[in-house]
């Protein structure tokens, strides 16, 4: 009956790397041991399979006939744990962030200003965890985190990225305005269509087309789709490269927006959320 345990995995690294050297000094040299433990693993290895690995020589090592089937197996374990893990390690010799943020502020504020960023710091790698809820961020370990919601629920050390309100865009090639296009409604937020109608009065159209977010109301509207109502800080950069043009020159005051929280103590982190204030600060105001 096949054992259920199994040696440990220190032991057939070290026997791995002793018969890859042919000698236990460069071995243990290799995985930062001392020659005297990667010698007692190897005599572990052998009292648990019963039968010796290695010829000790006075010249060095030499493998047995069990030591020589064995290698080709272990080689390829370990292979194979080195590619199963590698998917979930990120290698850097340099400065590496983590930012959780919403899916929108990813795609239309990030993600256009990102190229030139890293140019300028090419020992930087990012990775990015998008969220779409405020329930979302409970999983995330981030250095950075840009969250959408209320103040109450970032909580009071976050800082608001402003203007915090909404503004109606649409595409440069749309003709038309709020009460002949259709309208575009961002649901599972508390500000829309029908706020702009309690502040300004209602637009002869109605909402038709409904989505999750403000970043697939963006994109609706990107593609002629009707006018969005969407925050001022996520349209900013799609105004400013022409993407998107304003279809009525109010805006309406939001309760909800985007807010940052540094929760590295790092350099790196500080200098992202810098750059992502810098971003915001061309985002229209209220008028």
């Amino acid at each position: 009956m096949m054992e259920k345990s199994l040696p440990p995995l220190n032991w057939f690294r070290a026997f791995e790397a002793s018969a890859r050297r042919l000698s236990f000094t460069a071995a243990a040299e290799e995985l930062n041991m001392t020659q005297s433990a990667v010698s007692q693993q190897i005599r572990a290895l052998e009292t648990r399979l019963a039968t010796p690995l290695f010829i000790r020589q006075a010249r060095g090592l030499a493998l047995t006939d069990d030591g020589r089937k064995l290698l080709p197996k272990v080689e390829s374990a370990l292979e194979t744990l080195a590619a199963a893990t590698a998917q979930f390690r990120v290698e850097t010799e340099g400065a590496h962030l983590t930012i959780a943020s919403s899916v929108s502020i990813v795609d239309w504020v990030i993600a256009p200003a990102l190229p030139t960023y890293l140019a300028e710091r090419p020992e930087l790698s990012l990775r990015l965890v998008s969220t779409i809820w405020p329930d979302d961020f409970t999983a995330a370990r981030a250095d950075v985190q840009i969250f959408f919601g209320t103040q109450k629920q970032a909580g009071r050390a976050a800082q608001p990225l402003r203007p915090g309100v909404l503004i109606p865009v649409k595409s440069p090639s749309l003709t038309g305005d709020l009460n002949t296009l259709p309208l575009i409604e961002s649901v599972g937020t508390s500000d829309g269509w029908a706020g702009w109608t309690n502040t300004f009065g209602a637009p002869t159209a109605k909402p038709t087309l409904f989505v999750d977010t403000y970043g697939a109301a963006l994109g609706m509207a990107t593609e002629g789709n009707g006018v969005a109502l969407v925050s001022a800080v996520l349209a900013a950069p799609a105004l400013a490269s022409g993407a998107l043009v304003q279809a009525d020159t109010r805006s309406l005051s939001a309760k909800e927006g985007y807010y940052l929280s540094v929760l590295s103590d790092s350099t790196a982190a500080r200098e992202f959320a810098e750059w992502m204030i810098s971003l915001t600060k061309a985002a229209p105001s209220a008028v």
